[in-house]
């Protein structure tokens, strides 16, 4: 079984020179990460949901990205220049600023972040009104109004120009939204839970959510310093979070990503559970509480094979998306679909949420062992994985993989030699120039020699 990702038409791509998978992102300083762009997003974003005589609000927050000052200001700078006010919530994980959005009946949400990238990178990405991200069609028309200049004129003045304020309780609200999604009559009172923090925006909200629900809390990645973000920490790196949970004999870990909108987590014997495990086991305890709509879990391509044989067992089917959250989440909103998310970690509980929400996750699955009184090694058992290689390229240029006869050639050998019982995946990063290879197969040294095969014929066609 093979899957291709390729890059969208040209078209597509001519329309949207801003905008990747999640917003917009790059090196701080350099387009389009400047001063200069995100004030034209902030300007570009406030002219779009002017849309009556009540006096508009956009709120902002980022993580801690030493680069997270200079944007903020220049966001906030151009969305006042046009006349709406905006909420300073300073760092505050994504999930956060989506459901302040809607909490406070704001007009859009914006969050400065580049998420799982290192410190120097950084990024813009937007939430409507209704705590969703902006469609593609909306973020066409912000990248319109940007670079045609067509707003450039409209200047309002006197009272008429927005104004700024800084939200002291931001914190204070998420914390309390989140405790709520945890259910009333259990407790985490007797768990130890050690929490890497990556030095990111959820420094501050994880362990206290953690804490006041009764847990004895570990903490790690939780001194961000503007250039610690993501570095050998967080869920990008749980290593050390494997070697802490063994040493204190913790239940288990807990790893969220800089912007905490992603959850991986290590059961207490120190092994890694990633977003299908996850998913697998919330599938399991929705299926029986008879709360997953429609017998269905939305997932990626890139999630296991093994995510459907494990959850096929409950007559549960699972809906492929593209790779990204919004995919994941659109496909839910369009089908009426409760439960999805990725392997990587981003997982959404439409229920309770409108995007992935690391430490939401967290509490899920919490709720899960508290009820089963199980340790999560044993609840993670039902998912076994199928090997998996994923290999990422670096490369200087992005074209289609349909132009690229060589490469072609490389994966289609690989399929043949694979057969059904596995499958390939090649595909872009919407965020990083990288090509990702995935190799699905019952052999994990064959899945390994295949990637490197294909990653050296992608990198001799885009790097040459």
């Amino acid at each position: 079984m093979a899957y291709r990702m390729n890059m969208p038409p040209k078209e597509v791509r001519a329309s949207q020179k801003l905008f990747g998978t999640d917003g917009v992102r790059g090196k701080a300083n350099v387009y389009p990460m400047t001063a200069e762009v995100a004030m034209q997003l902030g300007r570009a974003l406030a002219f779009l949901i002017r849309n009556g005589p009540h006096r508009h609000r956009v709120i902002i927050g980022k993580d801690t990205r030493l680069s997270g000052y200079m944007l903020e200001q220049a966001l906030a700078a151009g969305i006042i220049s046009m006349g709406v006010d905006v909420e300073l919530v300073g760092p505050l994980p994504t999930p956060g600023i989506s459901n302040l959005t809607t909490s406070m009946r704001a007009d859009a949400g914006a969050v400065i972040s580049a998420s799982h990238n290192p410190y120097e990178d950084n990024g813009i990405k937007f939430f409507w009104r209704d705590g969703f991200k902006l469609p593609d069609e909306t973020e066409g028309k912000i990248e319109e109004l940007v670079s045609s200049g067509s707003i450039d004129s409209i200047r309002p003045t006197a009272t008429k120009i927005g104004r700024a304020f800084r939200m002291e309780d931001a914190r204070g609200r998420y914390i309390v939204y989140l405790k709520a999604t945890f259910p009333r009559e259990l407790t985490l009172e007797g768990m130890t839970i050690v929490v890497d923090c990556a030095n990111g925006a959820a420094y501050r909200t994880a362990p206290s959510v953690l804490e006041e629900l009764g847990a004895k809390v570990i903490t790690l990645g939780v001194e961000p310093d503007g250039k610690n973000i993501n570095h050998k920490c967080g869920a990008l790196y749980p290593e050390n979070l494997a070697r802490m949970v063994v040493k204190h004999g913790a239940h288990l870990g807990i790893a969220l990503d800089g912007d905490a909108d992603r959850l991986i987590v290590v059961d207490e014997k120190g092994k890694v559970v990633d977003g299908d495990a996850i998913m697998a086991i919330c599938t399991s305890e929705l299926v029986a509480r008879k709360q997953l709509k429609k017998k269905t879990l939305v997932a990626t391509v890139m999630s296991n094979i093994g995510l459907e044989r494990a959850v096929s067992r409950w007559g549960v089917k699972v809906a492929r998306t593209r790779v990204g959250d919004r995919h994941v989440v659109d496909e839910m909103r369009r089908n009426g679909y409760n439960l999805g998310g990725e392997q990587s970690g981003h997982l959404i509980f439409l229920d309770h949420t409108t995007t992935g929400d690391g430490t939401l996750a967290a509490l899920q699955l919490l709720a899960v062992m508290c009820r089963a009184g199980k340790p999560l090694s044993e609840l993670a058992s039902i998912f076994e994985p199928v090997p998996q290689t994923l290999l990422n390229v670096a490369v200087k240029q992005k074209k289609e993989l349909g132009e690229l006869p060589e490469v072609m050639k490389a994966i289609k050998s690989v399929e043949q030699r694979l057969g059904k019982s596995g499958r390939v995946l090649v595909r872009f990063s919407g965020t990083e120039p990288k090509v990702r290879v995935l190799i699905e197969g019952e052999d994990a040294a064959r899945n390994e020699a295949y990637a490197k095969e294909i990653g050296n014929a992608l990198s001799k066609a885009l790097n040459g």
